[in-house]
């Protein structure tokens, strides 16, 4: 197991690297000057280049990558352009709010789908299936951007039941959670149907039947652990969807997470804002892919082994 997470963790290394040398070639690719935003259209060259000066902005790209690198390697992620605070400070302040929202809506995700999709595969066939698997293809067919403006104008606008912005209470995080929730319940409700489907005609599950075991007693206590393996797989990349789906549903809902601050650095082209939030989600991303790779070892001896 040791010789396994070892291994998983030095082919992180790469990926990391290459999700941080990305995202700096982009930002600067990408047309427009901070400095110019932030002083204005009225700004003079000597203004501008005093200002360009100070942030570090006037080295050459590969001084400025150099630096950006050494910083994030000793945890300094380099000062905000728009409000002069650590990188670090303001990340901080807001992964707590989007923690929260995506454990939320992987909790709501996994109580539905993972039940739903159970069921659905025990009565295959049925109306039952019938109306799960539709449920899941709606839930498929609407994207967050479509599904939160919707819950808010009929939650917050019409019925008034709950606040359409903010954090808070409890009842500020339904109409998020549910925005995140729902088209990822469908994507695992699917896939553990399709999963159980075929663990339920193993060899193993028919020699439990034939051992005396009763049809439900063989698909929960045989068939669901190892169609959980293909699943686990699902749940991880599903995490890392609630982490970029956050950015739009924080966008609508005014939720201050990571995702809505990633939003405001891009608008004031606030380059260390963006590479530390965006190296955040990369890092959090390949941190649950290493998890799931832990969980195969669990669920499946036979990855322990290879």
């Amino acid at each position: 197991m040791l010789r396994v997470l070892l291994r998983r963790i030095v082919l992180t290394i790469p990926v990391v690297f290459g999700v941080a040398t990305i995202v700096f070639a982009l930002l600067h690719v990408v047309p427009g000057d901070p400095v110019q935003t932030m002083l204005g259209d009225n700004a003079t060259p000597r203004e501008v280049a005093a200002l360009r000066r100070t942030l570090g902005l006037d080295a050459p790209l590969p001084v400025q990558y150099r630096r950006f690198l050494t910083e994030a390697l000793h945890g300094r992620l380099g000062t905000s352009i728009r409000t002069g605070q650590p990188v670090t400070a303001a990340i901080g302040e807001r992964v707590g709010a989007t923690v929260e929202l995506a454990v939320a809506a992987m909790t709501v995700c996994l109580v539905l789908a993972l039940p739903g999709g159970i069921l659905a595969a025990a009565r295959q066939g049925s109306r039952t299936d019938t109306t799960l698997t539709t449920c899941a293809l709606v839930g498929l067919s609407m994207p967050a951007f479509w599904v939160g403006p919707v819950l808010a104008i009929v939650g917050a606008v019409w019925l008034g039941w709950l606040p359409v912005s903010g954090r808070g209470t409890w009842a500020h995080l339904v109409l998020p959670t549910v925005t995140l929730a729902a088209p990822l319940a469908a994507v695992v409700l699917r896939m553990v149907r399709a999963s159980v489907l075929d663990e339920r005609g193993a060899l193993y599950v028919l020699a439990a039947r034939a051992r005396g075991a009763s049809p439900t007693r063989a698909l929960l206590r045989h068939a669901v652990r190892n169609s959980l393996i293909p699943v686990t797989t699902i749940l991880a990349l599903q995490f890392g969807a609630v982490l970029t789906g956050a950015v739009v549903t924080e966008t609508i809902f005014a939720w201050p997470g990571i995702g809505r601050l990633l939003v405001q650095a891009i608008g004031a082209r606030d380059y260390p804002v963006v590479q530390g939030c965006v190296l955040l989600i990369a890092i959090t991303y390949v941190g649950v892919n290493l998890l799931a790779d832990l969980c195969y070892a669990w669920l499946d001896p036979r990855v322990r082994v290879e």
